[in-house]
């Protein structure tokens, strides 16, 4: 695929912009992109946006996942099991995907964003266990959270953070702490899944990938001190940017809807 110098600092642009997003509230914000890809980049084909970002969002996990594991807060065993069974989910969602029209999937995945706000207006404590444990009486029930999303990650291309972690928190019972940290494992190797099935295809732009990564680490590093100095403005920060995939939803289905 033949893009433009502007296109890949317009990617680089959107990398910074998810990745600052990324550091600033915590989740959600690989959410957005495909749609910066598709909408402000000017990807033609969106099944190549979605198999760029979903390279691009592994790498940017695999990234974050070194100060987590530092800090001790990833549960191995448990972030093992759960990206294991995700991995067959997405392999399996990404050819779906794959099999799809271009238009309708972008279309579904705004659907899915309205749903991501949602979860993102939602209040959430830090109730559980940090000492759980995942063993044979829950890897079934781990095993099959893991599964699912890791279907709904491959078939969009995301990371899915926002579903991993609340489907880590309810199959072992781990802290938000520990679920967000041990998420990082999954989210990597969902992405990675997802990646290798559109790069076999020839669905993935890898100059546009390294623009967006590169961007994406900056802008991390960005948002991250930044959320440091607005944490107790966090609750308003997640207001404010479900608001704004709101919008960009909004604006999908709109082009989805005219494009039938």
């Amino acid at each position: 695929m033949d893009l433009s110098t502007l296109q890949y600092a317009l990617g680089a642009l959107s990398g910074s912009f998810v990745g600052f997003t990324l550091g600033l509230v915590g989740g959600g914000g690989s959410i957005l992109a495909v749609p910066l890809m598709v909408y402000l980049v000017g990807v033609p084909v969106p099944h190549i946006a979605i198999g760029t970002s979903a390279l691009a969002v592994a790498a940017n996990a695999g990234a974050n996942l070194l100060p987590h594991a530092r800090a001790g807060t990833v549960k191995w065993r448990c972030a093992a099991m759960f990206a294991a069974a995700g991995v067959l989910g997405a392999f399996g969602g990404s050819t779906l995907g794959k099999a799809m029209n271009g238009q309708h999937l972008l279309l579904l995945f705004a659907v899915l964003m309205l749903a991501v706000g949602v979860l993102m207006l939602r209040g959430r404590g830090d109730p559980g266990n940090p000492d759980v444990q995942c063993h044979r009486e829950n890897a079934p029930k781990v095993i099959g959270f893991g599964l699912a999303t890791g279907l709904f990650s491959g078939f969009f291309g995301i990371g899915g953070g926002f579903l991993i972690v609340p489907a880590l928190m309810a199959s072992t019972t781990m802290p938000m702490r520990n679920a967000v940290g041990s998420s990082l494992v999954a989210v990597t190797a969902f992405g990675l899944a997802a990646a290798l099935n559109y790069a076999w295809s020839g669905l993935v732009d890898w100059g546009l990938a390294a623009a967006f990564i590169g961007g994406g680490v900056i802008g991390g590093l960005v948002g991250t001190r930044a959320s440091q100095k607005l944490a107790a403005r966090k609750g308003l920060l997640n207001t404010v940017f479900a608001l704004l995939i709101f919008v960009v939803a909004g604006y999908m289905i709109w082009q989805g809807v005219a494009a039938l």
